[in-house]
């Protein structure tokens, strides 16, 4: 076979995994993050969480323990996915993914209660966990350009990310939320008939992307898969050899990485679930009468119980959709310079920002939305870096365990950021949680220091 057809055939299979990659990974952060824009509408609407032997008040505490139930299994059903996804192969789990967080919005526009709301919040946290481990794992064994992959991955995250929070909230304007959740559920439907159509080869880039690198992967003879079918042929089988293998991962610099990505993820989720009420409440962002935007002949009929737009969820939305140039500009980065330097210069904007947010914040709309920008930016450029030292620090053939234990480390303990956030707003103010956001930021910083340190130059 000649080098023009692999080339083709290479090409050909790096654009059908990008594709799927992009689409799921988009419906997961629609949803993800559309979460917070209903967060500030229950905080309004309900007064307690009804638990039938007690009845507990509805505040950014609880309503956060509430959320984080569902964010925690996000993460923390990473590492079973990670774990199948190396049996089994993506695909499955992609469709399977999509499948169930249609289920979980559906049962959200049935919910009653607060409690079934957090029924359906835990419905789709397990639904939504496996897809990191599984989208990941082909980036990194089926797409040669692993950097231009996960650029690509990153920017259709953020356009989910952005345009999930944009269309609840325009939705919210004119009906009830319990519809808008049952609304939201039809693109993940349509998007997993569109993947049970994806056809591609998972393991294509295995021996290009890791065969020759040698140094920190593929040495312990898992990184090939010559089937090179769906499925990983890899992985682990047993407990025992869970046990072994995620001792091996851990001996390594893959323990530094794990330690950083934790509290990559309580920063992320700290200041995500409750900056739409921190923008409204805090800043003081107005609600304007939608009939101050429309023309005279329109308004004149929209007088009385007219609905109002809340800023602060569009500047919210505004933020994430601006992360879309920051997972860009990383990811293209990974190719070109090595991945702590990224990790540390990003991780350390991180920290200045969350110093800064506030007083900055305070000053008017335009340094208000400037802020705003760059902590969007910022807060999603390194995810690129991290997931890309993952694939740097791990073998070819526990890929997916290794994206699992990321994904528990992000999501899974970085739910307790959510959790943190809202303890604190309630005992305490807005200044004290940038403050411990600034920490988490610091710390991932260092722990990016360490890695730059410890890990060889390349000859």
């Amino acid at each position: 076979m000649g080098v023009g057809t692999v080339a083709g055939d290479v090409n050909r299979n790096d654009r059908s995994i990008v594709a799927l990659v992009m689409l799921a990974h988009g419906m997961v952060h629609t949803y993800e993050l559309s979460i917070p824009i209903f967060v500030a509408i229950w905080l309004g609407e309900f007064a307690s969480i009804d638990l039938g032997l007690a009845s507990v008040p509805v505040t950014t505490a609880s309503l956060g323990v509430m959320t984080g139930l569902g964010f925690a299994l996000f993460g923390l059903g990473a590492l079973p996915g990670g774990i199948l996804v190396d049996r089994v192969g993506s695909k499955r789990l992609i469709v399977a993914c999509l499948l169930g967080m249609a289920g979980s919005f559906l049962l959200l526009a049935l919910s009653p209660n607060l409690v079934v709301v957090a029924l359906a919040l835990v419905v789709w946290g397990a639904a939504a966990s496996v897809y990191h481990p599984a989208g990941l794992r082909l980036i990194s064994t089926g797409v040669e350009e692993r950097g231009t992959g996960f650029a690509y991955h990153g920017i259709a995250g953020n356009l989910g990310i952005g345009f999930g929070p944009f269309l609840t909230a325009l939705l919210l304007l004119f009906f009830d939320w319990h519809l808008v959740a049952g609304v939201l559920a039809l693109p993940a439907l349509a998007a997993a008939a569109l993947a049970t159509r994806a056809n591609f080869e998972e393991q294509a880039a295995v021996t290009a992307a890791d065969g020759g690198e040698g140094g920190d992967t593929g040495d312990d003879g898992t990184d090939t898969d010559p089937g090179g079918d769906d499925k990983a042929g890899a992985g682990v089988s047993s407990f025992a050899e869970f046990v072994s293998q995620s001792k091996h991962l851990f001996a390594g610099g893959f323990a530094l990485v794990f330690a950083l990505v934790m509290f990559s993820g309580l920063y992320y989720r700290g200041v995500t679930t409750f900056l739409p009420d921190l923008l409204g409440s805090v800043i003081g962002i107005e609600p304007i009468p939608v009939s101050e935007l429309l023309p005279v002949a329109l308004a004149s009929g929209s007088a009385g119980g007219a609905p109002t737009l809340d800023v602060e969820l569009f500047v919210y939305a505004g933020l994430l959709t601006v992360g879309v140039f920051g997972q860009y500009v990383g990811g293209k980065l990974t190719d070109r310079i090595r991945t702590e330097r990224g990790i540390v210069a990003g991780f350390a904007a991180l920290a200045v920002i969350a110093v800064a947010f506030l007083p900055v914040a305070s000053l008017g709309v335009g340094p208000l939305l400037a802020i705003c920008a760059l902590l969007g930016f910022f807060l999603f450029m390194v995810q690129p870096f991290y997931q890309a030292t993952v694939a740097e620090y791990t073998p070819a053939g526990l890929r997916g365990l290794s994206y699992g234990f990321t994904y528990l480390g992000v999501f899974g303990v970085g739910a307790l950021g959510g959790a943190i956030a809202g303890y604190i707003l309630t005992v305490a103010d807005s200044t004290a949680l940038f403050l411990v956001l600034a920490g988490f930021a610091t710390v991932a910083t260092l722990l990016g220091v360490t890695l730059l340190r410890r890990r060889p130059t390349p000859a």
